[in-house]
């Protein structure tokens, strides 16, 4: 088979490895994208990512620097815009969406080879990652997971009772903003993987796949790493087979992955929606 065959090269293999591991986390990350109700959020953060992407390709620096540094800029924008209230976060957020994206198309279109350029920042270009970006990746979702740990309970109960987290002496805003913040981490880590769009499908369509299974917010973060974990091998299986891009193979495979597991839910519960049980 072309893809076992394909095993043995280093590209594919640190592809395999950063697509597992770009999968994972956003599927454990995106349980709380959907606790919180912030897939608008994801997008217009995806967005914001983007002319700092653009940005440190221009001036020859990490595009994880650039990204993050972008990706953080729009948290503290709307953790502020939150605490002031002279705009609704979500009117902000929905202009930082169309001025972000705007910025950096603009800035990538002074740019030599632009087009293929913007289609690698855009979707991601898997095959390309190196040994850098592998432990940069690493660096990210050590991160990452570290803080969901060890703020779990924390994260769980203001996303279900801000007033109780309240009342128990938490500070709900710095729990937003942390949630924000680790979102904005994991859009960055899942750049070289899937690019600043299709980030989005890998944070949302895993953890919403594990939702279908259990209630369990913990379960659902491990099914849904799992299932992100899944989605990526089979994105670049078929990258591999068919010479396909594999961000968006990645992404196709998650949404896959959504379809099965609402078919199957679906399929178990028609005897009791006809009345047999």
């Amino acid at each position: 088979m072309r893809v076992l065959d394909q095993l043995s090269s280093p590209l594919i293999r640190r592809a395999l490895l950063e697509a597992v591991l770009v999968g994972a986390l956003c599927g454990a990350v995106g349980v709380h994208v959907l606790l919180r109700r912030l897939p608008f959020f994801t997008l217009a953060l995806s967005h914001a990512t983007f002319p700092g992407v653009v940005l440190a390709g221009i001036l020859g620096v990490s595009v994880y620097l650039g990204g993050a540094v972008a990706a953080l800029g729009l948290v503290l924008a709307v953790a502020t815009i939150g605490s002031t209230r002279r705009l609704e976060a979500s009117t902000a957020t929905g202009v930082a969406l169309a001025g972000a994206f705007a910025l950096g198309v603009l800035l990538q279109s002074a740019q030599s080879s632009a087009t293929r350029n913007l289609a690698g920042f855009l979707v991601g270009d898997i095959l390309t990652v190196n040994a850098g970006d592998l432990a940069m990746t690493a660096l990210f979702g050590l991160v990452v997971v570290v803080a969901l740990a060890a703020f779990h309970k924390e994260l769980v109960l203001s996303a279900f009772d801000a007033i109780g987290a309240r009342a128990a002496g938490y500070s709900a805003s710095r729990l937003d903003v942390l949630v924000l913040a680790i979102v904005a981490l994991t859009v960055v880590t899942s750049i070289r993987a899937v690019g600043t769009i299709l980030s989005v499908a890998l944070l949302v369509t895993p953890a919403l796949a594990a939702r279908q299974w259990t209630t369990s917010i913990g379960r659902m973060m491990v099914l849904g790493a799992a299932f992100g974990a899944v989605a990526g091998v089979a994105g670049i299986a078929a990258s591999a087979q068919w010479d396909v891009a594999g961000g968006s193979a990645i992404a196709l495979a998650a949404s896959g992955l959504l379809a099965v597991t609402v078919a199957i839910q679906q399929a178990r519960s028609l005897p009791r929606r006809l009345g047999f049980t």
